[in-house]
């Protein structure tokens, strides 16, 4: 008798054990992935960036050190303004948080005007070490069609703005809501 049980015991275990590779495949069902171009325009008559607070050793540092930067930038869905269409805005803050690096402690919410996702925001927090090819930031929440979202945004800078003033980072953003 305690061969069959036994069985059963091991069938049953066997039946309800999730596999990682079902339980990876599992964590990605209702993922929503899209592209944003984020423009920080910190020149010209019209600047989307304005640096609010600093230190006042910021502007001795060499990563700006103590710097804080509120932000109101469009985002878009092409990598220029031009050539893509506005369908929201990033608006927070980004604070210069490491004294050896560009690492930025970025504080946002993508707020969604036009398209898909208009009405809605995601919030994002996280390091962002600007010389990196690609960060990883977490999105904390949101509104709207994002109501408790999950994820994480991975930034991409398309150009610098060490000419024009204007950075363009390609943001993926990858969503649970």
């Amino acid at each position: 008798m305690a061969k069959p049980l036994l069985l059963f015991a091991a069938a049953a275990v066997a039946l309800t054990s999730t596999p990682p590779a079902t339980a990876a495949a599992a964590d990605d069902a209702g993922l929503t992935t899209f592209k944003l171009y984020f423009h920080d325009i910190v020149g010209g008559t019209s600047p989307t960036a304005i640096r609010i607070a600093q230190a006042a050793s910021s502007n001795s540092s060499s990563t700006f050190f103590g710097a804080v930067v509120a932000i109101d930038d469009p985002l878009t869905t092409g990598p220029t303004r031009a050539a893509g269409t506005e369908v929201g805005r990033a608006q927070g803050t980004y604070t210069f948080a490491d004294q050896k690096t560009f690492g930025l402690l970025m504080v946002m919410n993508f707020v969604f005007t036009a398209g898909d996702h208009n009405g809605s925001s995601l919030a994002i927090m996280g390091r962002n070490e600007v010389l990196d090819d690609v960060r990883e930031m977490a999105i904390v929440g949101g509104s709207g069609k994002f109501r408790m979202a999950k994820g994480f945004v991975q930034a991409h800078t398309i150009d610098s703005g060490a000419t024009s003033g204007e950075t363009v980072v390609q943001y993926t953003v990858s969503v649970k809501a």
